[in-house]
């Protein structure tokens, strides 16, 4: 899979643009056309532009998540209590705050007085709102409610919003841990062991092993720190580079999954993830096609992002979902048999936000597994390389005050 920028044109006439997930540039293309756009440029994204791992590629930037998810919220509850769409856009832009949010409601509201559907007028602003969120619009409004879409969308938004910062907040005292572990062997072999290593040369005895191993690593700390830390970080620019080519992101993605603790902690947040954007696309109305071509852009790993396609062609062709994506064997049987019930039954969405809730609860689950083993872990290492380091120290000076006189 690989990463292309786009521009193209909507029904509407709108100009839109932003990145987007395909095999080739003709794969990219075809799925531009069924999302609804007339492509006019298509090019291999930038580098830069690459996807990282807390980039949820819903393109809603982080800064202005909150804001956007608030302006969900607002416009949805005036449209459900009988405000028209105008008047509702003057009494949120009346009430913001922000100057950037205000300028961006102002010139929604002026191109829906011109004429223009909501979500081309919010089509006019893709740094605010990703194409799963115009997609979401653009359905309600062909269902004619869409003050239950943009409810549907803020319930989505905050949901996704829970499990980001859930994640984050989960990885903030391993993050501590690694950093005070760091940085309390640093401050033992930078000042700590010199000062005795100046005693153990005046007396110029043999010392212990252990303790030639410490003062040795103290010295090269000392003399090469700075050197090391380059060499480090070229080499992670170095792999950040490699992971950059489509066929090894693509061979890293999926070994990632079998990895211990890690991998399974990665699939449930993938499925999760994918889940509640389909589930949410397909309840309101959108096509199940353009549904997979739309929550596929919501993945990060590149393994599950390329079955996703296969799975779309193969839909297209007549199977079912649940078929193509379990001889992938990437996805979890549990899934797998709520979405062959949601086909057999015709509830695929409603059992799809289900998985969602299924597997946010996993998550956490997942999430707090792995802190159990992690968190002792980390601190037993950090007590036996600082008590190693002490008692290779205490060994040296027993050695030598035990010297004849």
């Amino acid at each position: 899979m690989a990463e292309y920028s786009y521009q193209a044109v909507t029904s509407e006439g709108e100009i839109r643009d932003g990145l987007i997930n395909a095999v080739d540039k003709d794969a990219a293309v075809e799925k531009l056309q069924r999302q609804g756009l007339i492509p006019m440029t298509v090019d291999a994204a930038p580098e830069h532009s690459s996807s990282g791992f807390w980039n949820m590629q819903i393109r809603l930037n982080r800064s202005n998540h909150q804001q956007i998810l608030q302006f969900t919220q607002d416009l949805s509850t005036l449209i459900q209590a009988g405000i028209a769409l105008d008047r509702a856009l003057e009494i949120m832009a009346s009430v913001t705050s922000g100057e950037a949010q205000k300028q961006m409601i102002d010139q929604i509201q002026q191109r829906v007085r011109k004429g223009q559907a909501l979500s081309a007028a919010m089509a006019g602003s893709p740094d605010s709102f990703s194409p799963f969120y115009l997609n979401m619009v653009q359905a309600s409004e062909a269902a004619g409610d869409i003050g239950a879409g943009l409810n549907d969308l803020s319930v989505y938004l905050e949901r996704s919003k829970e499990l980001r910062e859930r994640t984050l907040s989960a990885l903030i005292y391993p993050a501590i841990l690694l950093f005070v572990a760091a940085f309390s062997l640093l401050i033992i072999l930078t000042y700590v062991v010199p000062q005795f290593e100046q005693l153990f040369s005046d007396m110029g005895q043999a010392l212990p092993l252990a303790t030639q191993v410490v003062i040795g690593s103290a010295r090269v700390l000392a003399d090469y720190g700075v050197w090391i830390l380059i060499a480090l970080v070229l080499l992670g620019l170095y792999l950040r580079s490699l992971l950059r080519q489509p066929a090894i992101r693509l061979r890293w993605d999926r070994r990632s999954l079998s990895l211990p603790l890690w991998g399974g902690l990665s699939q449930k947040l993938e499925v999760a993830r994918f889940s509640r954007s389909l589930g949410t696309l397909v309840r309101a109305g959108v096509p199940l096609l353009s549904g997979l071509s739309i929550a596929s852009n919501t993945l990060l790993n590149r393994a599950l992002i390329g079955e996703i396609e296969i799975a779309t062609e193969r839909v297209k062709e007549g199977s079912s979902l649940a078929e193509p994506l379990a001889e992938s064997e990437l996805f979890p049987p549990l899934m797998l048999q709520m979405i062959q019930v949601g086909e057999e039954t015709g509830q695929l969405d409603q059992m799809l936000l289900k998985i969602a809730d299924v597997y946010d609860r996993q998550v956490g689950t997942a999430i707090q597994r792995m802190l159990t083993i992690l968190e002792p872990a980390l601190i037993v290492g950090l007590g036996v390389l600082i008590a190693g380091i002490i008692l290779s120290i205490l060994v040296a000076i027993l050695s030598i005050n035990q010297l004849p006189v």
